[in-house]
């Protein structure tokens, strides 16, 4: 274990932990919109960079980005000193001007103090901040379904040739993650479209909710060893069956006792 100090507060960690994961837990908000749980660090936004020093440093400090950067004992870790919140503006700003029709960057600049942008506004601006987190988490899944391509203000996000991706499964992990909610798909009662291409939904039998796409079902078969009998029903049948089962042992427990 390690002691560092976080805006004034002594708090423990384990040594090597990233300050991000610290600063959450101590109920600090700090903005990190490529960062999740269930991937590594990436460090593409760079919004969750916070200021350190230490004892010893004479005054002198650093800025890094927290969701990188380990922890360490006697840190010293200041998240909103003046000279981080104008980090933050300007990365805030630029991102004004080249996503200027994107409602949570909109929102996130005035929380910061930038209501409208100080540079070249780029009209037909898409709403991907190229934070790669929905192509780190389609690889974790282990899909590897799209990819960033191209290079400097041509960047994006695309499936393999810009056409419907071969080993997308329609699981949505990409789309339900996005900070931005830059991925867009569609469903009717039977079908499911992501990146052009379509996917047939699976119908639970109890109710008859859509769930999950056949493709998506077929794959947790075979990498999680899951019958495909459990799709037939969607997750709410499945908790009301179970429910359903616990009262009925319960109830001849009692009479067993009785």
């Amino acid at each position: 274990m390690v002691s560092l100090t976080i805006n004034g507060k002594v708090v423990q960690a384990q040594e090597g932990e990233m300050l991000l994961s610290i600063i959450r837990r101590e109920k600090i908000d700090v903005p990190a919109m490529c960062h999740h749980e269930a991937v590594e660090p990436f460090g593409a936004c760079r919004l969750c960079v916070v200021e350190i020093t230490r004892s010893e440093w004479d005054g002198w400090c650093d800025y890094v980005t927290s969701c990188l950067y380990p922890a360490a004992d006697g840190l010293i870790v200041n998240t909103h000193s003046p000279k981080v919140n104008e980090l933050r503006k300007t990365i805030l700003d630029l991102w004004l001007a080249r996503h200027p029709k994107s409602p949570e960057i909109i929102q996130l600049a005035g929380d910061y103090g930038v209501y409208k942008t100080s540079y070249e506004t780029v009209v037909d601006g898409d709403n991907c901040i190229l934070c790669g987190l929905c192509t780190r988490i389609c690889d974790r899944m282990g899909f590897n379904a799209i990819s960033t391509v191209g290079r400097g203000h041509g960047k994006e996000v695309s499936p393999p040739l810009r056409q419907a991706p071969p080993d997308c499964v329609g699981c949505l992990a990409c789309a339900n993650n996005c900070p931005t909610n830059f991925i867009e798909y569609t469903t009717t009662k039977k079908r499911l479209t992501i990146w052009d291409k379509k996917f047939e939904l699976l119908t639970c039998s109890g109710c008859g909710k859509t769930t999950i796409t056949k493709d998506f079902a077929e794959h947790l078969g075979k990498t999680r060893d899951i019958p495909a009998e459990y799709f037939e029903r969607c997750d709410d049948c499945h908790r009301k069956e179970l429910a359903a089962t616990m009262g009925r042992i319960t109830s001849w427990e009692r009479e067993a006792l009785s």
